[in-house]
Formats: structure tokens, sequence, C-alpha cells
């Protein structure tokens, strides 16, 4: 028998409760599934590093979009999978998102290169059952909205890194820029440089850390 252990990370407890039933429901006589669950970071963080001191998942699920964790440090289903890449290597990691738009796609990829990526307005519970069985054999698994980015060339291509991420984060939290270096190592000018780099990636023509925000929120960094 194949025991496969799974964790399933989305902050809609419903949409968790499809997924498994869809997995169970469609799995192989041979194959046996463990599935853990969760709805915000902080349970996935504890969960991720139990079972990377017992038994590494096989497979992870992450929706992007996530309550954040207490201590701010894990901000989105994009932070987990990086942690799950650093806590166990061999884990299939699965991106489930609502955002569907190219540069965002773009940016999941490079950031994380799952060995799955669906998104959820595409996802039919026969996709997903399809989805887990390739993911196990032979990765990756792109749903066609993904594959029809990855297809196209994009013009702007919106590359946000793990420190402009965090700084975008913040600024969503109200957190002001002066204080900013309290949560990030790096000098105030350093910081006010990244926030000019943002301002002219996300097109921020009146230099409003507000409009900074919406926009970035729209384009589904946050």
């Amino acid at each position: 028998m194949q025991h496969i252990h799974i964790l399933m990370v989305d902050d809609h407890p419903i949409i968790i409760e499809g997924y498994q039933n869809t997995l169970m429901a469609s799995k192989k006589e041979n194959q046996i599934l463990h599935i853990d669950t969760a709805n915000d970071c902080d349970i996935a963080n504890e969960l991720l590093r139990r079972a990377a001191k017992e038994k590494p998942y096989d497979v992870c699920f992450f929706d992007v979009s996530l309550p954040g964790s207490s201590d701010g440090k894990l901000t989105s289903g994009e932070d987990l999978a990086k942690l799950t890449r650093n806590l166990m290597p061999n884990a299939k990691i699965v991106i489930l998102t609502m955002f569907n738009e190219s540069f965002r796609v773009h940016n999941i990829i490079k950031q994380i290169d799952p060995d799955g990526f669906l998104i959820k307005s595409d996802m039919t519970s026969s996709e997903l059952a399809e989805a887990f069985q390739h993911i196990l054999c032979s990765p990756p698994y792109y749903s066609s909205t993904v594959n029809n980015f990855l297809k196209k060339s994009v013009i702007t291509d919106i590359y946000v890194d793990d420190i402009n991420r965090k700084i975008l984060h913040l600024l969503s939290q109200g957190v002001r820029t002066i204080t900013l270096r309290e949560h990030i190592n790096l000098s105030m000018s350093a910081i006010e440089k990244r926030k000019k780099h943002l301002k002219v990636l996300f097109s921020v023509n009146d230099g409003r850390d507000e409009t900074l925000i919406e926009k970035a929120r729209k384009k589904g960094f946050l």
C-alpha cells in the first residue's frame, strides 16, 4: 500500500472539505491518504515543523491568500511554500489561488516553482483528482489558465522579492515608513529606494503609499 501524507491549507473550511472529499473519492485502491488541514499560517507552520521532524508531507496544498502568522513572518501561502521547500525539499507543492493575472502567476512560478498550480476558477473536482495523481507521478501539473499565461510572452514582468512583499504587507497593515526599520533589517535609505522602485513597478503616479497598496492589492500581491 502507498501511504500518502498530505497537508491542505485554505482559510475556508468548506473548500478544504471539498478537496478532501474529492481526493478520498478518487484515490487509487493501493493508496491510503493521511490528510492534515490548516486555516491560517500559524497552524500550518506548526504542522510543517512537526512533520519535518516526524514524517514529512508528500504533498502540500497552499492557498495563496491566508491570514498571516501572529509574528508577521509568514504572510501568505507563498511564504508557507518557501518554508516547506526548506524543511522538506522532497515534498510536492501545489498552489491554489483565485488570482488569475499573468504577472502574478509568473511571479509565483519564479519564486516557488510549484509542482502543481491550479486557478480555482478553472478547477473542477475531476481536474483536482487528475492533477493530484499527475503530481504524484510526473509533476508539474498546471491548469489551463496557467499554461496559457506561460505560452504568452509577458510584456510587463513585475517581480516582487521577499523584502518588497514584506514592505507591501507592513504598509498595508498601517505601519508607517519611518518605523519599517523595526521590522526590516535595512537602512532607511534602502527602504525608501525599494518603495520608490515598487511605485515605478506598479505605476503609482501620485506617489502615495495608499495608491501603491491599492494597486498591489488589485494585482494580487496582498
